[in-house]
């Protein structure tokens, strides 16, 4: 919004061409979400204590140490959601079609986010809304901003699978882009809300892909960065940079409050948005490939479970003591400060190993 007020006031006012710039403009993003989630914090987590009474139910075949979180608040996704989007707002390019788009799978993932835990907690059980009906909102949702960031792409980009570590590769999927895409934006989401198990463990991992992000943003945006490291140029897509600013900000923010010991937690309400988002920005750039790296830590969290339900049903055994992967370690005795900073380090890792193949053509 602050784009489009002031940019055009910048021939008369010199001090406003500093909008014209996406790094300005990211860096406002990032203080303003996390001022925002500071000044909100107290109030929001006050009034979903007054909402909730008992707090998130907590599983009774879950780790026992989790007993003692009882009565800690959720849907703290809520103060996420909120400080993402005023300040995306505050300072994108509304003009811009992608960050709409990449918007309107962030609300509209966090709505069903919401609808589950709002079930959680008047059933006071850990079901909520039934897997069936759940998965098909997240595909309309879904299958919406695919359309609209295909139609926003020129050919050959609107349908193209780019490959990493390969110059200038781009796999052609035609119509099958729609259900890949839709594939990597729900499957993001579902694999984000596997992770959000302990305090602070899923958020300062979605951070760190923002981060990432951010800069891949910015570098397929930009035409003489893209020809320099050999990646497709996106036209707007640099404008995505100010959304992942806002999200880290919004993190960083929320992490103030979840940090051990939780004051709130996220939800679904906030691990299905943020996952989604992230999943949007990567079909956005094309690099939906290197999401599976750069949140690398989020699918080995979702294979531990599929592996631990086929091994299950097929021999009767169980290959971890419990899944997802963190509930494991918590079984085998380890603490749960170790397992989340031990886990923000291989997400680190693996976000080196995505940057890297920016370079590595």
């Amino acid at each position: 919004m602050l784009y489009n007020l002031l940019v055009p006031l910048a021939e008369e006012y010199q001090a406003f061409n500093l909008f014209r710039y996406l790094t300005f403009r990211t860096g406002g993003a990032v203080m303003t979400a996390l001022i925002l989630s500071f000044l909100l914090g107290p109030a929001v987590i006050t009034w979903l204590r007054t909402q909730q009474r008992e707090g998130q139910p907590i599983r009774n075949d879950g780790p026992s140490s989790h007993l003692e979180k009882k009565g800690t608040p959720t849907m703290g996704g809520l103060l996420i959601l909120i400080a993402l989007s005023v300040s995306t707002v505050l300072w994108a390019n509304l003009e811009n079609s992608y960050v709409w788009s990449v918007l309107l799978v962030t609300a509209g993932f966090g709505l069903v986010g919401f609808a589950d835990d709002y079930l959680k907690l008047s059933r006071r059980n850990s079901k909520g809304l039934p897997g069936k009906p759940k998965l098909i909102m997240q595909i309309m949702i879904a299958a919406t901003a695919a359309y609209a960031i295909s139609n926003t792409m020129n050919d050959p980009l609107s349908f193209g699978l780019s490959v990493p570590f390969l110059k200038h590769l781009l796999i052609n999927l035609g119509w099958f882009f729609f259900p890949f895409a839709i594939l990597v934006m729900v499957g993001a989401s579902n694999a984000v809300n596997l992770t959000d198990g302990l305090d602070g463990l899923a958020i300062v991992p979605v951070m760190i892909a923002g981060a990432c992000f951010a800069l891949i943003a910015y570098l397929s945006g930009n035409v003489v960065f893209s020809q320099y490291l050999q990646i497709h140029h996106i036209a707007g897509a640099g404008e995505l940079a100010v959304f992942c600013g806002a999200l880290i900000g919004a993190g960083l923010g929320f992490l103030w409050f979840n940090a051990p010991p939780a004051m709130v937690f996220m939800g679904d309400t906030g691990s299905l948005s943020m996952g989604g988002a992230l999943g949007a920005i990567s079909v956005v750039t094309k690099h939906e490939l290197v999401l599976a790296i750069i949140g690398g830590l989020f699918v080995l969290e979702t294979v531990s479970v599929i592996v631990q339900v086929l091994s299950f049903k097929m021999t009767g055994r169980r290959v971890f003591r419990m899944a997802p992967l963190h509930h494991h370690f918590e079984q085998q005795g380890w603490a749960e400060p170790t397992i989340v900073i031990r886990f923000w380090i291989i997400a680190v890792i693996l976000a080196l190993i995505g940057l890297s193949t920016l370079k590595l053509r």
